[in-house]
């Protein structure tokens, strides 16, 4: 049992390691970075279709990507560089 919550919580610190990277990959396509209001955005997306690719930020970018017409609106509008990540830059 406590094997099984070690590897739960490994797991879970590899996926929010991954998940904040992300955008630091992502952001050079984007010319800015992830903002926290984006990483939210698409978390619970790449839980959703690109778990298997965690921690492995290149390539949960490129999973998200080959995903974009089933993402959540905000994170595709972040992967899109749509008005919301406009936004986000307008902010700073």
């Amino acid at each position: 049992m406590r094997k099984v919550k070690n590897s739960g919580l490994r797991n879970a610190s590899l996926a929010l390691a991954g998940i904040t990277l992300i955008f630091a990959v992502a952001s050079e396509s984007f010319a800015h970075s992830g903002t926290q209001e984006e990483q939210d955005a698409c978390t619970p997306d790449v839980f959703r279709y690109c778990s298997a690719q965690i921690p492995n930020e290149e390539r949960i970018v490129a999973c998200l990507n080959r995903h974009l017409a089933k993402l959540s609106p905000a994170c595709r509008s972040v992967m899109s560089g749509g008005p919301a990540t406009r936004k986000s830059r307008e902010a700073r």
